[in-house]
């Protein structure tokens, strides 16, 4: 068997969020949108969420969630990075801090940040009352 493959930590997002809005029940399951209002972007990539995104949030019957975030990074530089963010979230142990995985996928025509374009990466993502951080890691073979 191969080795597993590595993380490299790249850089963290605060997502600054606002309160969730209900979209749709069918069952015991509901889907809600979270609107995505800004929030700082550092690492190897510096900049900030441009206002404007969402997270769609369907809570499940068994307790886990399904998240598909989108939104828009303008780097420091003016470069702009579209992200759209999947995930799964369980329910946590109750000895456990809550955090959900996420595979997030990036599209830019900067040509310093086509490497994002390029490689893997998951996240480990932390919500909290006004915001969710996400530690995004490039996955290396």
């Amino acid at each position: 068997m191969n080795p597993a493959p590595s993380l490299r930590p790249c850089f963290t997002v605060v997502a600054r969020v606002d309160p969730a809005i209900p979209l749709e029940k069918r069952g015991a399951d509901t889907l809600t949108f979270i609107p995505i209002t800004g929030g700082p972007v550092s690492g190897d990539i510096e900049g900030e969420i441009v206002p404007g995104g969402g997270d769609w949030c369907l809570e499940r019957a068994d307790g886990s969630y399904d998240v598909e975030a989108r939104y828009l990074i303008r780097t420091t530089s003016g470069d702009v990075i579209d992200v759209v963010n999947v995930g799964v979230v369980r329910p946590s142990e109750a000895d456990e801090e809550e955090y959900f995985l996420t595979t997030p996928r990036f599209r830019t025509v900067a040509p310093s940040l086509h490497w994002l374009t390029r490689s893997m990466f998951v996240g480990k993502a932390y919500a909290h009352a006004g915001d969710t951080t996400i530690d995004i890691f490039e996955v290396l073979s």
